[in-house]
């Protein structure tokens, strides 16, 4: 129970979903958290703020800074890094949340849909990690873990949605670079996908709506699967393509209902997953 306390995590889309999920449960054991995401007013289809949710993670039990940061300006990624580690004093891990959808045809998917998922999924992603790099380096639990899914070239994952497809890929191959890449510094990365589609305001609002929302899981199923991984040595514990019920199952935990939004519904598997 105190594998957590003091170490700092940067979570990019942080004030709601599966970002605040992950956070509120590092935060029980005491983890600090840098809540860096756009969201400093509230939306009317989307529950939350930075504000909201650092208040939230203090009342579980940790610390949190609020940072207003949309990952496509690289120097409000700078400014959020440099307010966590001047609060923290480091940054012991980074979970790479924030990321855009658009499951559109090429035809359907004009030039500032492709540039918002790739200028969030990919280069965000990219830039949070580089800038948060000379503090991993220096913490001896360091984990990047990248929400995106295992890489599968079959032409079905592509047909529909090809840009999108693309910017999720585009995630793991990153994250399985700097598996490769950062292996000398003793840091991990991992990507993580969930095998069933996560109850979030995406699925609601873009997806599927309540119908989908009933045959998901809730976020905490990724929360649980992350305090796992985050434990690990990160010497050893690198270099995968995970999937949440994988993870658990090496926790030890396999009866998964209570993630269930709704008990005994049929789940809907998410995308990438057969």
């Amino acid at each position: 129970m105190t594998f957590f306390k003091n170490k700092t995590y940067f979570i990019s889309g942080a004030s709601r979903g599966i970002g605040k999920a992950i956070a509120l449960k590092l935060a029980a054991e005491g983890a600090n958290i840098i809540v860096a995401a756009k969201s400093v007013e509230a939306h009317p289809k989307l529950e939350g703020t930075i504000y909201t949710a650092a208040a939230e993670i203090v009342q579980a039990g940790g610390q949190a800074i609020a940072v207003p940061c949309d990952i496509r300006d690289e120097a409000m990624i700078i400014e959020a890094v440099a307010q966590g580690v001047a609060r923290f004093g480091g940054i012991d891990g980074v979970i790479n949340n924030a990321s855009a959808i658009s499951l559109t045809n090429t035809e359907q998917t004009p030039a500032k849909k492709f540039d918002l998922m790739h200028e969030i999924n990919v280069r965000g992603t990219y830039l949070v990690t580089q800038h948060c790099l000379p503090y991993l380096k220096q913490s001896s639990a360091a984990h990047i873990l990248t929400l995106s899914p295992p890489l599968d070239l079959r032409p079905k994952w592509f047909r529909h949605s090809v840009a999108y497809t693309m910017s999720k890929y585009n995630m793991s191959m990153l994250a399985m670079g700097w598996a490769a890449e950062f292996k000398d510094y003793g840091i991990a990365a991992n990507s993580l996908w969930p095998q069933t589609t996560i109850a979030t305001a995406a699925v609601n609002n873009l997806l599927g709506g309540s119908e989908m929302m009933a045959h998901s899981r809730t976020p905490d199923i990724l929360a649980d699967a992350i305090h796992f991984i985050l434990q690990q040595d990160p010497k050893a514990y690198t270099g995968q393509q995970l999937l949440d019920e994988q993870v658990l199952a090496q926790a030890g935990i396999t009866d998964l209902e209570s993630y269930a939004v709704t008990p005994g519904a049929t789940l809907q598997k998410d995308l990438f997953i057969d």
